[in-house]
């Protein structure tokens, strides 16, 4: 939920309590995902939807140990997943390289390796895009300064990241750069209007 739509649901959700609960009569089915695969298992007529899956070759130019999203079929005998095959080259770049981010911030965090964990900020796009190496660097300290008591790992490199920060050589933070903050904020009332549009344009 985006900021903006959690600032709507804050003033509206007050009056959808206040409305008439709604009466279920089982004329209409709903759209949740599980219902169908219930239905496909217990009856064996054929669902398909979209499944988080390891992928264990179902995209072959993806790690074997990632997992990915992929179109199942679903039927009396349970799920059964495709082959995919090859994505596009760059659809595959993408995605590899957020599975390599994810890998080493999933090893830095089991070891208690800052280098990992440094080095999976840097990799990631969106941190890479606005920082610099210095800047990440310092980044990574100040974040685990400030969770310490849940980092119990990386006690090392907390003591070392605290001596870092009391130096006062800081890199400063850049006036001009503001991040998503850039975007103008919407109001409760104009999420509100772009929904009752959506609804009627439905």
């Amino acid at each position: 939920m985006t900021r903006e739509e959690r600032n709507w649901f804050e003033t509206d959700y007050p009056k959808i309590v206040k409305e008439p609960p709604r009466k279920l009569d089982g004329s209409q089915r709903g759209n949740e995902h599980c219902s169908y695969i219930l239905e496909a298992l217990e009856t064996g007529r054929t669902y398909r939807g979209h499944f988080n899956v390891m992928n264990e070759g179902c995209i072959t130019n993806l790690p074997a140990e990632s997992v990915v999203e992929v179109p199942c079929y679903v039927d009396r005998t349970g799920i059964q997943v495709p082959r995919v095959g090859d994505l596009p080259l760059g659809c595959a770049a993408v995605c590899s390289q957020s599975i390599w981010v994810q890998k080493l911030a999933v090893e830095a965090a089991v070891n208690g390796d800052v280098t990992l964990l440094k080095q999976a900020a840097l990799m990631d796009p969106l941190t890479g895009a606005v920082l610099n190496p210095p800047e990440v660097w310092q980044m990574i300290d100040e974040m685990l300064v400030a969770q310490e008591q849940w980092l119990p790992q990386y006690k090392e490199a907390i003591a070392q990241a605290k001596e870092n920060l009391a130096q006062g050589n800081l890199i400063p933070t850049r006036d001009d750069y503001r991040g998503a903050a850039r975007l103008p904020e919407k109001t409760p009332e104009e999420v509100a209007a772009e929904r009752k549009a959506r609804k009627i344009t439905a």
